[in-house]
């Protein structure tokens, strides 16, 4: 008897030990699970491995291959991959340096900038992120390109200001040198009075032929603004309010050449319309100070060219300054 209940300590002790033998095990189960579990994820999710680091911004495959995505997306290219890699390094650069100048973007900046690319696209912010992500790209990419460029864009013309400047020599002559065509670099300013011959919507081919012949007949005694007007009214034509536009101005640019051509006082060529046929009334012509259409085209072109000069000058002395790790 005695006997038996000395064994009855032992046998809870061994119990015990048993029990938290056990637990030892699950534990121990447990830990490799998640361990095999982080291996697995390491394994089926390459795209996170680092592929640089600038100045301490981690740049990862992911970031690459969306990127990549995204340029085949809207380029229809293949972009090549050392490329792509410099590009979100330079774009690391641009916004760090901005960040020191104290040019910085909020969230909110950009992402009323991506909606409003959305817009010109005619889509919303919510479609265009739709359709970047079927063509398996992440919005953000996108994002990340609409701040580095918003920051690079105000940090170069803030600093270099004074040397991106151009003066009327400058563009003279880029003119001299580029303008082989003898085109004028002298802008003219039009006066014009639309004038529309109605037609209804839904009428058959055979109307509209009607209406242009009528608007042939005005046009071939239409000697003058001032009377020929008052012919157009009494044809029932539509006289809209005087418009004036400058031929640095005109869209499409061929419209300046038909403009040029019309004498002070008659009408362009009937051109038929959803709403009509609709002409143009010359009422006045005189020289400009505002830039002619190839004058403004040099203008815009030299200003890229030195700008696009200046940036890269200013990108060449951050990458040499940069800590940049490939991996």
């Amino acid at each position: 008897m005695i006997h038996q209940m000395a064994m009855i300590p032992m046998a809870s002790s061994l119990a015990q030990s048993l029990t938290r033998f056990a637990a030892c095990r699950r534990l121990i189960a447990a830990t490799v699970t998640v361990v095999a579990t982080i291996l697995a994820a390491s394994v089926s999710a390459p795209a996170q491995t680092l592929v640089a680091v600038v100045n301490g911004e981690p740049i990862t495959a992911l970031d690459v291959e969306s990127r990549m995505k995204f340029i085949q997306l809207s380029t229809q290219k293949q972009a090549a991959r050392p490329d792509v890699i410099n590009e979100l390094i330079d774009e690391k650069l641009k916004v760090k340096e901005g960040k020191r100048w104290g040019i910085e973007l909020t969230d909110t900046e950009v992402d009323g900038m991506y909606a409003n690319m959305a817009s010109r696209m005619r889509q919303t912010a919510n479609q265009l992120t739709e359709n970047l992500q079927k063509g398996g790209v992440n919005p953000q990419t996108l994002k990340s390109r609409i701040r580095a460029d918003s920051v690079w864009q105000q940090l170069v013309r803030g600093r270099y200001q004074s040397s991106l400047q151009l003066n009327d020599k400058d563009v003279e002559d880029a003119l001299k040198a580029k303008n082989q065509s003898g085109e004028s670099t002298t802008a003219t300013e039009y006066r014009l009075r639309p004038i529309l011959m109605l037609v209804q919507p839904g009428s058959p081919p055979a109307t509209f032929d009607a209406k242009r012949k009528e608007a042939e007949a005005l046009r071939a005694r239409f000697k003058s603004c001032e009377d020929g007007l008052v012919a157009a009214r009494a044809m029932g034509a539509v006289v809209r309010d005087q418009v004036i536009r400058n031929s640095g101005d005109l869209n499409p640019p061929e419209l300046q050449k038909i403009l040029e051509a019309v004498p002070v006082g008659q009408l362009t060529a009937p051109e038929v319309t959803k709403h009509g046929v609709e002409m143009w009334a010359v009422c006045g012509k005189q020289d400009s100070k505002a830039d002619a259409p190839i004058k403004k085209q040099t203008r815009e072109a030299l200003a890229t060219e030195r700008f696009e000069q200046q940036s890269k000058t200013y990108l060449q002395r951050l990458r040499r300054e940069a800590l940049i790790e490939r991996k």
